[in-house]
């Protein structure tokens, strides 16, 4: 069990349980319960939280995002820095991150649709730019799609201390080094524009259906992005319109004077390019190209990269980059020139002044960059992979492939994977064409590894207007699409959406239609979509709390998955801080999330003038043994409510628990509950051990007082 899940933190936060794990924090879904509202927690993993100055920048680049409020940024609501713990505390997205929705989409989308994304998360840089935050790492899977087609940039501020807490490109990295720019490669000084080349790696995944650049490493991945020039989208796909090449290959330029100068600057083409996509920019990926003629001046503005850090926060409008052109001024000229030059040229004009030097100063740093080139490859290709297999493969994407081609494939010859075909399905490629595999690619298998793939029988490729559309495994929302094209539709009755959870079809698809897929509709009065909502969760077995003391049974009903509401009432019955009574029966399953509540006795009620409570609570008849004697000629028994965690294997267990050798507790339960809490007697310190179907699992001694 996971140590926080089922705490409270800052009396506020409840962890209700892990949605996912990164490379420097773990993050949960809990429940806010002062505003009521569920919500994401990122708490710093344990081996960084040991470094207090990494803590320390934690908290403050936490406290910057937290001032972003944009509709395409996930909202950051709290930050906690505690000697104890460190976590943030943000928006709980109903979505999955755009890098799956490329994969469930066959890995390229509509120009259209790209457009409509990539917009957004420019708005939401020119935002953050806008208030002196660089994100550093934007990549698909930070970018989360939501149902309403919405995007939401996530883990602003968090990459620049991700890479510093790790000095080399990891495996945690492996994603990121496909997005990040030839500056950062470089390890060289970045700026707003970095973000404006990672994201315009991201339009060309989008729009192409694959990555600019492809390597066997890390490193091999890096240097192309400093040295190549990737191939141009319409090279790949003649359909992408030459105004969107001409967007996407500028924001990629090598050059970062090359590049747009502001988030808002590519906002305003992609604005024009939407109005008119067959508008002309006038720019060639030629321009990639870094040019050995003397750089444009850029005429510098608010917006301009270099004064991100030392803008006030304002609104973000679009901007027209203004570019001049100027030439170093010969070198018996380079007095009166500098004199008259804007002081942001004065740098530049003694540098490129001074030629006598030049050669020298160009030679010193080619040897520098070479000798950091080889110990970057050194220690990439020797120590980091010390502590992995070198054996590991990342496994290629067969989609739409016959096994034929998936059996030629590079990845997969020089793997050495085997190609295995396992079922035919309903699918809407070609006959023969690969649907799904088995391991899902980007996932690293062995060399020689199996992979499983899923044949289409073509059944759905060409559907007749009359008859039923293959849906099947499709998306909801494009499912009703298709229908209501053939005039079946909620609004108008004739169009059914059913729930059902499944343990193989995402949340969200389709499970199943009525009629099947290629039945006819003539006379189809009404068409049923049974909808996935994930796989069930195991229900939990609520046990008795009565007798046991509030603050445990709060804590016990929390870890099994309840939410607890306490009350107070008179009892003359139980002891005063003890349950007497739940609204949900003992052993009653229920969906976790279910409220139960516990009232708490506050002893006899005063004004009836009965004598208080003795000390010792009675046992819940449900859990106490019957046949155990109340005293013993030593003296006085004392109860405690034990504990106990019950195995994950199986569908049942026998426990029997015994104090010091006397069996006090024999009972053959479902796996399901979880927990059991067994009321057992004794005085003094004494051994209790606990068996599992017959082996001892426990044995401890506990004091009974």
């Amino acid at each position: 069990m996971d140590q926080y899940i089922g705490k409270l933190l800052d009396n506020r936060y409840e962890i209700l349980e892990r949605i996912g794990i990164g490379g420097m924090a773990v993050v949960y879904k809990g429940r806010d319960h002062r505003l009521n509202r569920l919500v994401a927690i990122k708490i710093l993993k344990e081996e960084l939280a040991s470094d207090a100055e990494f803590r320390r920048r934690f908290h403050d680049e936490s406290q910057a995002v937290a001032m972003l409020s944009h509709p395409n940024i996930m909202a950051v609501y709290d930050v906690s820095h505690t000697p104890e713990l460190d976590y943030i505390v943000m928006e709980l997205l109903d979505g999955i991150t755009l890098k799956q929705y490329m994969q469930k989409k066959g890995g390229k989308l509509a120009w259209r649709e790209a457009l409509h994304f990539i917009t957004q998360i420019m708005k939401a840089l020119s935002h953050a730019h806008s208030r002196g935050i660089i994100h550093r790492d934007i990549k698909p899977h930070n970018i989360m799609v939501l149902r309403d087609g919405s995007l939401k940039v996530a883990d602003f501020g968090i990459a620049r201390l991700t890479s510093a807490a790790q000095a080399t490109l990891t495996q945690e990295a492996l994603g990121s080094v496909h997005y990040i720019s030839p500056e950062q490669a470089r390890g060289s000084h970045i700026d707003a524009r970095s973000d404006i080349y990672s994201a315009g790696v991201v339009l060309y995944e989008m729009i192409t259906g694959r990555l600019p650049y492809e390597g066997d490493s890390p490193v091999a991945v890096a240097i192309q992005h400093i040295n190549s020039i990737p191939l141009s989208p319409r090279e790949i796909d003649p359909e992408i319109p030459e105004a969107l090449e001409a967007i996407t290959m500028k924001a990629m330029a090598s050059d970062v004077n090359q590049r747009y100068i502001s988030a808002d600057a590519m906002l305003a083409d992609l604005e024009e390019f939407r109005k008119n996509p067959s508008i002309n920019f006038d720019y060639s990926p030629a321009d990639l190209l870094v040019s050995d003629v003397d750089e444009p001046t850029q005429v510098l503005g608010a917006n301009t990269p270099s004064n991100v850090k030392a803008q006030p926060a304002h609104v973000s409008r679009y901007e027209e980059d203004t570019w001049t052109r100027s030439r170093p001024p010969r070198r018996e000229e380079d007095t009166r020139a500098r004199s008259r030059a804007p002081r942001y040229e004065d740098d530049y004009d003694d540098v490129r002044g001074a030629n006598s030097r030049l050669p020298i100063v160009l030679a010193i740093a080619a040897v520098v960059l070479f000798l950091v080139g080889m110990g970057v490859f050194l220690w990439f290709s020797f120590f980091s992979g010390l502590g992995s297999s070198s054996t590991d493969y990342n496994v290629p994407r067969l989609y739409g492939m016959t096994v034929e081609e998936a059996q030629q494939d590079p990845d997969v010859v020089k793997a050495g994977f085997q190609i295995v075909v396992g079922d035919t399905v309903e699918s809407d490629l070609e006959a023969g064409r690969i649907v799904t595999q088995d391991p899902e690619n980007g996932r690293n298998a062995q060399s020689g590894a199996t992979i499983t793939v899923t044949i289409s029988d073509g059944s759905g490729a060409e559907d007749e207007g009359g008859t039923m559309p293959y849906v099947v495994n499709k998306d909801k929302r494009a499912a009703i699409a298709t229908l209501e094209a053939l005039g079946y539709s909620e609004e108008q009755g004739n169009l059914v959406i059913e729930e059902q959870s499944s343990e193989d079809v995402t949340v969200d698809f389709v499970i199943s239609t009525d009629p099947a897929a290629h039945a006819s509709l003539e006379g189809v009065d009404k068409i049923t979509l049974v909808v996935s909502t994930g796989p069930e969760e195991e229900p939990v077995v609520v046990i008795s709390f009565i007798n046991m003391e509030a603050q445990e049974a709060q804590d016990t009903a929390t870890e099994m998955g309840l939410v607890v509401k306490l009350e107070e009432v008179y009892d003359d019955s139980v002891k005063e801080g003890y349950v007497c009574w739940q609204s949900i029966d003992s052993k009653t399953k229920v969906q976790k999330g279910q409220t139960i509540t516990l009232r708490v006795s506050k002893g006899p009620d005063p004004s009836t003038g009965e004598p208080p409570i003795d000390a010792t609570p009675t046992p819940d008849a449900s859990t106490a043994p019957t046949d155990q004697p109340t005293q013993t000629p030593n003296g006085q028994l004392n109860s405690i409510n034990y504990t106990i965690n019950l195995p994950r294997e199986g569908d049942t267990v026998s426990v029997v628990v015994t104090v010091d050798g006397q069996e006090q507790y024999n009972e053959t339960l479902p796996i399901v509950q979880q927990i059991v809490v067994v009321n057992l007697k004794g005085s003094g310190e004494q051994m209790v051990n606990v068996y599992f179907n017959g082996q001892l699992s426990i044995s401890e001694t506990k004091n009974f007082g």
